[in-house]
């Protein structure tokens, strides 16, 4: 099992949490439903590398780290660890200066549970954009969002998704039983 331990992470960092039990590094990779079965297949065997190949391309050193985390619980969620300025430069620009306020925050950029599904890559792209570079132009994403002509995300069988203590997930863990979003 694994255990936490204090180190520097570079940031922005994006950390994306799936369930190992449901098999979501196989799911992760969201294609919309208008893509061709041969590349949904692909895509699907691609698993959360998928998003973190397609972050990584797209902002390069942008990004101080990708991390893919198991988990288990039904789980499936993006983060980013960002730093927030006082300034009103570009954390990726420059390093902040001596007079600036500086403070490390954690925004979830997707949750399975509260979003609905998983997102679209472009989706992806747009929300993390929007954190570490706003004033950045990601081109063909931008115009296609624009247009309204994404796919929503899948929503899952069950609209309202069932909450359980953290305790309870976490001893289903210890135990290696199956959670309940599994089934």
């Amino acid at each position: 099992m694994a255990s936490e331990a204090s180190s520097r992470v570079k940031v922005p960092r994006v950390a994306i949490e799936f369930c190992t039990q449901c098999k979501w590094n196989l799911r992760a990779a969201y294609v919309s439903a208008t893509s061709s079965p041969e590349i949904s297949a692909i895509a699907a065997s691609l698993g959360t590398e998928g998003f973190a190949q397609e972050l990584l391309q797209t902002f390069s050193t942008s990004i101080g780290e990708i991390a893919l985390i198991p988990v288990t619980g039904g789980i499936f969620t993006v983060k980013m660890t960002h730093v927030i300025s006082s300034t009103t430069q570009s954390i990726a620009e420059t390093a902040p200066s001596s007079d600036a306020t500086v403070r490390v925050t954690e925004t979830v950029i997707w949750d399975r549970k509260i979003d609905g599904g998983f997102p679209e890559t472009k989706e992806l792209k747009n929300r993390v954009r929007n954190i570490i570079e706003p004033g950045r132009d990601l081109g063909h994403i931008d115009r296609s969002l624009k247009k309204g002509s994404t796919q929503p995300a899948t929503p899952e069988e069950s609209s309202k998704p069932e909450s359980r203590p953290d305790a309870e997930v976490q001893d289903g863990q210890k135990n290696g039983d199956a959670c309940e979003d599994c089934r």
